[in-house]
Protein backbone atom coordinates (compact mmCIF):
# COMPACT_ATOMS: atom_id res chain seq x y z
CA UNK A 1 0.00 0.00 0.00
CA UNK A 2 1.36 3.41 -1.01
CA UNK A 3 2.20 5.81 1.77
CA UNK A 4 0.04 8.93 1.89
CA UNK A 5 2.72 11.50 2.72
CA UNK A 6 1.55 15.11 3.21
CA UNK A 7 2.96 17.42 0.51
CA UNK A 8 4.99 19.49 2.97
CA UNK A 9 6.68 16.35 4.32
CA UNK A 10 7.45 15.18 0.78
CA UNK A 11 8.98 18.60 0.05
CA UNK A 12 10.99 18.41 3.29
CA UNK A 13 12.41 14.99 2.44
CA UNK A 14 13.40 16.23 -1.02
CA UNK A 15 15.04 19.33 0.47
CA UNK A 16 16.95 17.22 3.00
CA UNK A 17 18.36 15.02 0.24
CA UNK A 18 19.30 18.04 -1.89
CA UNK A 19 20.89 19.75 1.11
CA UNK A 20 23.08 16.70 1.68
CA UNK A 21 23.98 16.52 -2.01
CA UNK A 22 24.91 20.19 -2.21
CA UNK A 23 27.20 19.93 0.82
CA UNK A 24 28.93 16.85 -0.61
CA UNK A 25 29.41 18.71 -3.91
CA UNK A 26 30.92 21.65 -2.02
CA UNK A 27 33.35 19.32 -0.26
CA UNK A 28 34.23 17.74 -3.60
CA UNK A 29 34.98 21.15 -5.14
CA UNK A 30 37.14 22.06 -2.13
CA UNK A 31 39.05 18.77 -2.45
CA UNK A 32 39.75 19.53 -6.12
CA UNK A 33 41.08 22.97 -5.19
CA UNK A 34 43.66 21.52 -2.80
CA UNK A 35 44.39 18.46 -4.94
CA UNK A 36 43.27 15.92 -2.36
CA UNK A 37 41.04 12.86 -2.63
CA UNK A 38 37.51 13.47 -1.41
CA UNK A 39 36.76 12.21 2.08
CA UNK A 40 33.28 13.31 3.06
CA UNK A 41 32.97 14.96 6.46
CA UNK A 42 29.46 13.93 7.49
CA UNK A 43 29.05 16.38 10.36
CA UNK A 44 28.48 19.42 8.07
CA UNK A 45 26.39 17.20 5.76
CA UNK A 46 24.02 16.46 8.65
CA UNK A 47 24.07 20.15 9.57
CA UNK A 48 22.74 21.10 6.12
CA UNK A 49 20.14 18.32 6.18
CA UNK A 50 18.87 19.60 9.51
CA UNK A 51 18.64 23.16 8.20
CA UNK A 52 16.52 21.94 5.27
CA UNK A 53 14.27 19.96 7.61
CA UNK A 54 13.75 22.99 9.85
CA UNK A 55 13.13 25.62 7.18
CA UNK A 56 11.37 23.78 4.34
CA UNK A 57 7.97 23.46 6.10
CA UNK A 58 8.00 27.20 6.86
CA UNK A 59 8.78 28.03 3.23
CA UNK A 60 6.25 25.50 1.95
CA UNK A 61 3.39 26.98 3.97
CA UNK A 62 4.44 30.52 3.07
CA UNK A 63 4.40 29.64 -0.63
CA UNK A 64 1.02 27.94 -0.17
CA UNK A 65 -0.32 31.11 1.44
CA UNK A 66 1.05 33.22 -1.41
CA UNK A 67 -0.66 31.04 -4.01
CA UNK A 68 -3.95 30.93 -2.10
CA UNK A 69 -3.95 34.71 -1.55
CA UNK A 70 -2.56 35.77 -4.93
CA UNK A 71 -3.31 32.91 -7.36
CA UNK A 72 -1.30 32.95 -10.57
CA UNK A 73 -4.40 32.07 -12.57
CA UNK A 74 -7.52 33.23 -10.69
CA UNK A 75 -10.67 31.34 -11.55
CA UNK A 76 -13.18 33.37 -13.53
CA UNK A 77 -16.92 33.69 -12.82
CA UNK A 78 -18.65 30.36 -12.25
CA UNK A 79 -20.19 29.33 -15.57
CA UNK A 80 -23.90 28.76 -15.90
CA UNK A 81 -25.11 25.15 -15.91
CA UNK A 82 -26.48 25.63 -19.41
CA UNK A 83 -23.08 26.71 -20.69
CA UNK A 84 -21.63 23.58 -22.26
CA UNK A 85 -18.63 25.26 -23.86
CA UNK A 86 -15.25 23.73 -22.94
CA UNK A 87 -13.58 25.55 -20.08
CA UNK A 88 -10.55 27.65 -20.92
CA UNK A 89 -7.53 27.78 -18.67
CA UNK A 90 -7.67 30.97 -16.57
CA UNK A 91 -5.36 33.71 -17.74
CA UNK A 92 -2.16 34.51 -15.92
CA UNK A 93 -2.62 37.36 -13.47
CA UNK A 94 0.34 39.68 -14.01
CA UNK A 95 -0.62 41.68 -10.92
CA UNK A 96 -0.69 38.64 -8.62
CA UNK A 97 2.53 37.29 -10.10
CA UNK A 98 4.35 40.56 -9.44
CA UNK A 99 3.02 40.71 -5.87
CA UNK A 100 4.18 37.15 -5.20
CA UNK A 101 7.55 37.82 -6.75
CA UNK A 102 8.08 40.93 -4.60
CA UNK A 103 7.02 39.15 -1.38
CA UNK A 104 9.11 36.11 -2.25
CA UNK A 105 12.23 38.16 -2.92
CA UNK A 106 11.82 40.38 0.15
CA UNK A 107 10.04 38.61 3.03
CA UNK A 108 11.05 35.05 2.16
CA UNK A 109 14.57 35.92 0.99
CA UNK A 110 15.26 37.99 4.11
CA UNK A 111 14.04 35.22 6.41
CA UNK A 112 16.02 32.49 4.64
CA UNK A 113 19.23 34.53 4.46
CA UNK A 114 19.19 35.51 8.13
CA UNK A 115 18.03 32.04 9.20
CA UNK A 116 20.91 30.43 7.31
CA UNK A 117 23.55 32.70 8.83
CA UNK A 118 22.15 32.46 12.37
CA UNK A 119 21.81 28.69 12.14
CA UNK A 120 25.19 28.05 10.51
CA UNK A 121 27.27 30.45 12.58
CA UNK A 122 25.43 29.48 15.76
CA UNK A 123 26.03 25.77 15.26
CA UNK A 124 29.65 26.34 14.27
CA UNK A 125 30.19 28.17 17.55
CA UNK A 126 28.30 25.51 19.51
CA UNK A 127 30.31 22.74 17.81
CA UNK A 128 33.67 24.50 17.61
CA UNK A 129 35.53 21.37 18.76
CA UNK A 130 33.70 19.01 16.38
CA UNK A 131 36.05 16.45 14.82
CA UNK A 132 36.30 15.68 11.13
CA UNK A 133 34.12 12.58 10.87
CA UNK A 134 34.30 10.55 7.65
CA UNK A 135 32.04 7.79 8.97
CA UNK A 136 28.26 8.17 8.89
CA UNK A 137 27.86 6.14 12.08
CA UNK A 138 30.59 8.19 13.75
CA UNK A 139 28.84 11.42 12.78
CA UNK A 140 25.54 10.10 14.15
CA UNK A 141 27.26 9.18 17.43
CA UNK A 142 28.77 12.66 17.65
CA UNK A 143 25.44 14.42 17.03
CA UNK A 144 23.74 12.24 19.63
CA UNK A 145 26.47 12.41 22.27
CA UNK A 146 25.73 14.62 25.31
CA UNK A 147 27.64 17.89 25.29
CA UNK A 148 28.58 17.75 21.61
CA UNK A 149 26.51 20.89 20.91
CA UNK A 150 27.16 23.62 23.48
CA UNK A 151 24.56 26.32 22.84
CA UNK A 152 25.30 27.86 26.25
CA UNK A 153 28.78 28.82 25.00
CA UNK A 154 27.48 30.67 21.94
CA UNK A 155 27.73 34.46 21.83
CA UNK A 156 24.38 35.01 20.12
CA UNK A 157 24.86 38.77 19.92
CA UNK A 158 28.08 38.12 18.01
CA UNK A 159 26.33 35.58 15.79
CA UNK A 160 23.65 38.15 14.99
CA UNK A 161 26.33 40.72 14.07
CA UNK A 162 27.95 38.22 11.70
CA UNK A 163 24.55 37.39 10.18
CA UNK A 164 23.90 41.09 9.56
CA UNK A 165 27.39 41.56 8.08
CA UNK A 166 26.84 38.63 5.71
CA UNK A 167 23.29 39.55 4.78
CA UNK A 168 23.71 41.91 1.84
CA UNK A 169 26.40 39.87 0.14
CA UNK A 170 24.29 36.70 0.25
CA UNK A 171 21.10 38.57 -0.62
CA UNK A 172 22.61 40.26 -3.69
CA UNK A 173 24.10 36.96 -4.87
CA UNK A 174 20.67 35.39 -4.44
CA UNK A 175 19.12 38.01 -6.69
CA UNK A 176 21.24 36.60 -9.52
CA UNK A 177 19.45 33.24 -9.17
CA UNK A 178 16.15 33.22 -7.33
CA UNK A 179 14.07 35.85 -9.17
CA UNK A 180 14.44 33.84 -12.40
CA UNK A 181 13.48 30.63 -10.59
CA UNK A 182 10.50 32.37 -8.98
CA UNK A 183 9.26 33.75 -12.32
CA UNK A 184 9.32 30.26 -13.85
CA UNK A 185 7.56 28.82 -10.82
CA UNK A 186 4.83 31.47 -10.66
CA UNK A 187 4.11 31.53 -14.39
CA UNK A 188 4.64 27.95 -15.55
CA UNK A 189 4.44 25.57 -12.57
CA UNK A 190 0.93 25.27 -11.19
CA UNK A 191 1.23 23.60 -7.76
CA UNK A 192 3.33 24.46 -4.72
CA UNK A 193 4.73 20.95 -4.33
CA UNK A 194 6.25 20.96 -7.83
CA UNK A 195 7.47 24.52 -7.28
CA UNK A 196 9.40 23.30 -4.25
CA UNK A 197 10.95 20.58 -6.40
CA UNK A 198 11.99 23.10 -9.09
CA UNK A 199 13.36 25.39 -6.41
CA UNK A 200 15.18 22.45 -4.85
CA UNK A 201 16.87 21.59 -8.13
CA UNK A 202 18.15 25.15 -8.42
CA UNK A 203 18.92 24.97 -4.73
CA UNK A 204 21.53 22.25 -5.30
CA UNK A 205 23.77 24.79 -7.01
CA UNK A 206 22.84 27.48 -4.49
CA UNK A 207 23.35 25.09 -1.57
CA UNK A 208 26.79 24.19 -2.89
CA UNK A 209 27.68 27.88 -2.90
CA UNK A 210 26.26 28.33 0.61
CA UNK A 211 28.13 25.28 1.88
CA UNK A 212 31.39 26.75 0.60
CA UNK A 213 30.49 30.10 2.17
CA UNK A 214 29.73 28.42 5.50
CA UNK A 215 33.15 26.75 5.50
CA UNK A 216 34.97 29.95 4.53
Amino acid sequence: MALNIPPFMDATLQAGFMGALSNVLAQYIESLKVGEELEIDYIPVFRFVLFAVLTTPINFFFQSWLEATFPSRPAGPHPKKSDDKPKKEPKLSVRNTIIKLVLDQTVSATFNTLAFSMYTRGLQAAMHDAPRETSITGAIRFWNSPGSIKFDEVDWAGVWRVACDEFWGIYVDGLKVWPAVAVVNFTVVKDVQTRNLVGGMAGIAWGTYMSMLANA
